[in-house]
């Protein structure tokens, strides 16, 4: 069975928390990569930032619907939500528009556990960590890979 240390892309690109969001576009870009981790000032991973998080910059905000009842304003949707879309969106920075709960998978994760979770939780680029080291990046494109040598 093949693991992740098998499959991951060994030379990763990161970038770090003070990265701008225009330089961080043009590194997806001219790599033809969806996605990086996010490291601080001592590199350790801290984050991760996709190209949905820059498409997230530039979509319409969605208001939360309330309801008044004897003066009081009630949310029918969850305003946590609408205050982390306007966050993201007014981020000029990796480290203001990254996701923060990272999911991770280490070196011997196995092949099936990773298409596993990628369909499940719907995140397609993962860090590949040796406890605390990050070690590689998995993204749709490996499995991809694996299945056409297969």
């Amino acid at each position: 069975m093949l693991t992740a240390q098998d499959i991951m892309t060994k030379e990763v690109i990161t970038v770090q928390e003070d990265t701008l969001v225009q330089e961080l576009a043009k590194i997806l870009s001219e790599n033809n990569i969806s996605g990086t981790p996010v490291t601080d000032s001592d590199g350790n991973l801290v984050g991760m930032v996709t190209e949905s998080d820059l498409i997230d910059q530039n979509k319409k905000v969605h208001i939360p619907t309330v309801m008044s009842i004897l003066d009081s304003f009630v949310f029918l949707e969850n305003p946590v939500r609408l205050e982390k879309d306007l966050q993201k969106m007014a981020g000029t920075k990796a480290g203001e528009i990254c996701t923060r709960d990272i999911i991770h998978v280490e070196r011997e994760t196995p092949l099936d556990e990773i298409a596993t979770l990628m369909a499940e939780k719907k995140i397609h680029t993962f860090p590949v960590m040796n406890g605390d080291e990050l070690v590689g990046i998995i993204g749709k494109s490996d499995i991809i890979k694996v299945i056409a040598q297969r």
